[in-house]
C-alpha cells in the first residue's frame, strides 16, 4: 500500500475557555491528516496539542507534519514499525505530532484488513462509560456544575485541582456535598502542587472518597512520588510522569504510582499506548484511556483501543465535550449519555466534513 499524498490541516475547534492548573485553552489546537494510498484507502489521523503539558503547539505540529509527510511519500503504509521508526530517527519526542501519523497508519491497516480497528487489535465490544470533567473555578461554581452533571445522568466526575491546597480541599468538600456519596469523584492536579502542597491536599481530602489523583506534582519531582504514594490516602495515577513505556518501567519499578493514564498525544499514538499498557498489565498496574482536546476522530481511535485492552479499567473520554462549540466529525464513536458506542465500519470509522475542512488552513504533500 503506497502512500501517494498526505493532506495536513490546522484543525482548529472553537471552544468555551477551559482552565486547568497550568493554563486556559480557548480553542482546541488540533491537527488532522488524511493519508491517501494507491489502493484507494485514506487513513485519518488527529492530534491535539496542549502546549502547557507537552510543549507542542498547533503551529509546531503543523510544521512537523509537513516534514513527516515528505518522509513517508511513496513508502509502504502497512509497515507501521518502519514508518514510525523513520519519524523517531528524524526528530526526538514531538509525540503529539507523531500521534496523528500513528493513528492514520492503524486506520489504514484496519481498513486494508476490512475490520474495525478494535477487531484488528484483537478486541471485542465492551461497556465503556466515561467521566466528565470540571475545570478550575470557584468552589461554588464548581459545585453548581457538578450538580448539573448529576442531573444530566453523569455518574463519574473528574475535578481539576492543583491550585492552593486549602481552596482545592474546599472545592471537593462543596462538590461532594452537592452530589452526595454515590457519585465517583476523581481529581487531577495537572502537576500543580509542590510536594508539601500535595501532602496537605491529599491528606485533607481523605474524607471525601476520591477514587484517585492524577499527577499531583511536576515531573521533576518524580523522585518524590514513592514517598507521596506511601503517605497519600488517595491512590496516585501517573500522567505526565509517563510519556513512553520506558517511563512506565521506571515509575512502576520505583513504586511511584497505583495506575497510569495513557494519552495518544502525550505518547505518540497507538503503538506506544500498547507498549505502555503491556508493561503496566504485567506489573498489575491498571490504566486509564485519557486525552487532550481531541474531536471525535481521535476519540474514536481511543475507544477502539480501549475496547481492545482489558487492562484499561478507567475511561476519561470526554475531550470533545469540554466546551467544543462545533462537531464537524462524520461517523465515529457516539455518546449515549456518558457511554461510548462504536460502529463496525472498517478502521477508525470517522472522518471530518469536507465542507469544514475547506475552511481550514492546509497543505498537501
Amino acid at each position: 500500500m503506497e502512500i501517494l499524498k498526505i493532506e495536513v490541516y490546522k484543525y482548529s475547534i472553537p471552544m468555551v475557555p477551559f482552565t486547568i492548573a497550568t493554563g486556559t485553552m480557548h480553542f482546541a489546537q488540533n491537527i488532522l491528516i488524511r493519508v491517501h494510498t494507491n489502493t484507494g484507502h485514506i487513513g485519518i489521523g488527529e492530534c491535539s496539542a496542549f502546549p502547557m503539558i507537552v510543549g507542542e503547539t498547533q503551529a509546531t505540529c503543523y510544521e512537523m507534519a509537513k516534514d513527516f509527510a515528505a518522509i513517508w511519500k511513496h513508502k509502504n503504509a502497512l509497515d507501521i514499525d518502519a514508518r514510525l521508526a523513520e519519524l523517531d530517527v528524524y526528530t526526538a519526542r514531538n509525540f503529539t505530532a507523531k500521534s496523528a501519523f500513528d493513528l492514520a497508519l492503524y486506520d489504514l491497516a484496519a481498513k486494508h484488513a476490512g475490520l474495525p480497528l478494535y477487531k484488528y487489535l484483537g478486541g471485542s465490544i465492551k461497556e465503556i462509560e466515561s467521566d466528565l470533567t470540571i475545570g478550575i473555578d470557584t468552589p461554588q461554581n464548581m459545585a453548581a456544575t457538578a450538580t448539573k452533571f448529576v442531573s444530566d445522568g453523569v455518574r463519574m466526575i473528574k475535578v481539576k485541582l492543583g491550585k492552593d491546597p486549602v481552596t482545592d480541599i474546599e472545592r471537593i468538600q462543596k462538590i461532594r456535598a452537592a452530589v452526595g456519596p454515590n457519585i465517583v469523584l476523581r481529581i487531577d492536579a495537572n502537576q500543580g502542587w509542590s510536594y508539601n502542597d500535595a501532602v496537605t491536599a491529599l491528606t485533607g481530602l481523605a474524607a471525601f472518597d476520591i477514587q484517585f489523583c492524577e499527577q499531583p506534582m511536576r515531573t521533576f519531582n518524580d523522585h518524590l512520588l514513592p514517598a507521596l504514594c506511601k503517605i497519600s490516602p488517595i491512590p496516585i495515577m501517573a500522567d505526565e510522569s509517563v510519556y513512553t513505556h520506558y517511563d512506565a518501567e521506571r515509575i512502576i519499578a520505583s513504586k511511584a504510582c497505583a495506575s497510569i493514564n495513557i494519552k495518544f498525544a502525550k505518547s505518540g499514538g497507538i503503538k506506544e499506548a500498547l507498549a505502555i499498557n503491556k508493561i503496566a498489565e504485567a506489573a498489575g498496574i491498571p490504566c486509564m484511556m485519557g486525552g487532550m482536546l481531541e474531536s471525535r476522530v481521535a476519540l474514536s481511535a481511543k475507544v477502539h483501543v480501549a475496547m481492545s485492552l482489558d487492562n484499561i479499567k478507567f475511561y476519561d473520554l470526554d475531550t470533545c465535550l469540554l466546551g467544543h462549540k462545533i462537531d464537524p466529525v462524520i461517523g465515529g464513536a457516539k455518546y449515549t449519555g456518558m457511554h461510548l458506542e462504536l460502529t463496525n465500519e472498517p478502521g477508525i470509522g470517522a472522518d471530518v466534513d469536507p465542507a469544514y475542512l475547506q475552511t481550514l488552513e492546509h497543505v498537501v504533500i
